[in-house]
């Protein structure tokens, strides 16, 4: 019918509404699920990096980019639940394509990259734990993923995601152990310890770079789009008498899972300052590296966290990567896809996930350093992010889009110095080169 949601897959179109959760915890899913993915194991090298070079002379900026997380994050989130369809499907319908084809391919590269670099880590922390080939590991993490994805239900797929965040508890209890000196931690979260030089200035755009990335808005849209039909809702653009609860379990989810996110990556800078960084150990290009370190210095209870984190966290963190990509590649060519679908209903949506995830573990294969790898994809998505970002908040600030709920002007305001703070990071990136 026309104007009907691409990729729409509800099994029971005659259903009445179900109602939206109210519980606290069942409010928790797009939100919680994009926070915790963020801190992936390509997020964990970069933070130890951090922690490792300038010890706790960072820590303020988690907390300057909390709420620019927040705010683009429930951006793409009400995208996806005001208008039922996601990031790329808005661009196919209200601006030029060139538009639509540069960014989604520049996706496709990095996450792919993302992907590699992930997959990597796992298999070489699983190496640490058991002895084997880290190569064969990298292989059977990426054919579990992409299985997993296909086989499973959206609810139960869903379900699996947000236990799988508890992983990531394992960086708290590596801070636990790891001997904090918290006056000092504490007081580099208020008072930063700025320096004037390139390395400096890198680090801090490679940890917005990690913490607000292009993937993760494409990933919340399109989560907002399953839970929609889960739940056989209409977009709020049709029903907004609908939109103040919805808006605000969004509003609740995205903020505990940027809190989530922005935690875990404080508590991985600060177990890597209180260990590497007091011990002269400045140069950590890996995550794994990172837990291999670990071992002498706090132990190895601390190293098995560590290690065991970056499994855990890869195996949430590559469907997410995957995911996104499909959502942007079906929603460019204007066909259906979906998790909630039967894999030969939604071919182009489940090839690319195993196509992207397979290529990405095949990059571990062909010689290509795993630091390079997330280099290059910290530049295209340094390219990407401020893009992605005007882009989306065109599309929230245009009633054809948006209907009656477009975003309020606060919000605005606050979107827009996002996006200025990632195209200034962007530069600085650039200018570090």
């Amino acid at each position: 019918m026309p104007g009907a949601p691409v990729g729409r897959y509800s099994r029971a179109m005659n259903t009445p509404e179900a109602p939206p959760p109210t519980g606290f915890l069942a409010q928790l899913g797009p939100g919680l699920i994009t926070g915790a993915a963020d801190d992936d194991p390509s997020g964990i090298g970069t933070h130890s990096q951090v922690g490792a070079q300038f010890g706790y002379g960072l820590a303020w900026t988690f907390v300057f980019s909390f709420p620019l997380m927040v705010v683009i994050q429930e951006v793409a989130a009400q995208i996806g639940r005001v208008t039922g369809g996601g990031i790329a499907r808005n661009l196919r319908r209200h601006y030029p394509r060139p538009a639509l084809w540069t960014v989604v391919m520049l996706l496709l590269i990095a996450n792919v990259v993302n992907l590699g670099a992930d997959l990597g880590a796992m298999g070489a922390a699983l190496a640490l734990l058991v002895g084997g080939n880290s190569g064969l590991y990298t292989l059977l993490f990426g054919v579990v993923c992409v299985v997993l994805e296909v086989a499973l239900n959206y609810a139960r797929y869903a379900a699996v995601l947000k236990w799988t965040t508890l992983s990531l508890f394992s960086y708290v209890a590596v801070v636990a152990v790891a001997g904090v000196p918290w006056g000092r931690a504490l007081t580099a979260l208020v008072v930063p310890e700025i320096q004037f030089n390139a390395a400096y200035a890198t680090a801090v755009v490679a940890i917005l770079g990690t913490t607000i990335s292009p993937y993760l808005f494409f990933w919340q849209a399109g989560q907002e789009i399953e839970e929609q039909h889960r739940h056989h809702a209409k977009p709020l653009c049709i029903t907004p008498k609908d939109a103040g609860p919805e808006l605000k379990r969004i509003r609740i989810d995205t903020l505990v899972g940027m809190a989530f996110s922005s935690i875990i990556s404080l508590a991985i800078v600060f177990a890597t300052a209180a260990t590497l960084n007091a011990h002269g150990i400045t140069d950590i290009t890996t995550s794994a590296q990172a837990a291999e370190a670990l071992r002498p210095i706090a132990g190895s209870f601390a190293f098995a966290l560590f290690a065991l984190g970056i499994i855990g966290t890869g195996l949430l963190a590559v469907p997410v990567l995957a995911g996104s990509a499909a959502y942007a590649v079906t929603e460019m060519v204007g066909v259906a896809g979906s998790l909630e679908a039967k894999p030969m209903r939604a071919r182009l949506f489940y090839a690319t996930i195993a196509v992207t995830t397979l290529l990405g573990a095949s990059l571990n294969f062909i010689g290509i350093d795993p630091a390079k790898a997330l280099y290059w994809a910290a530049v295209v998505n340094g390219v990407l992010a401020a893009p992605t970002m005007a882009a989306m908040m065109l599309i929230v600030r245009n009633p054809r889009a948006m209907g009656r709920l477009t975003l309020p002007r606060n919000a605005t305001i606050l979107g827009w110095a996002a996006t200025a703070v990632m195209a200034v990071a962007t530069a600085v990136f650039f200018a570090s080169l």
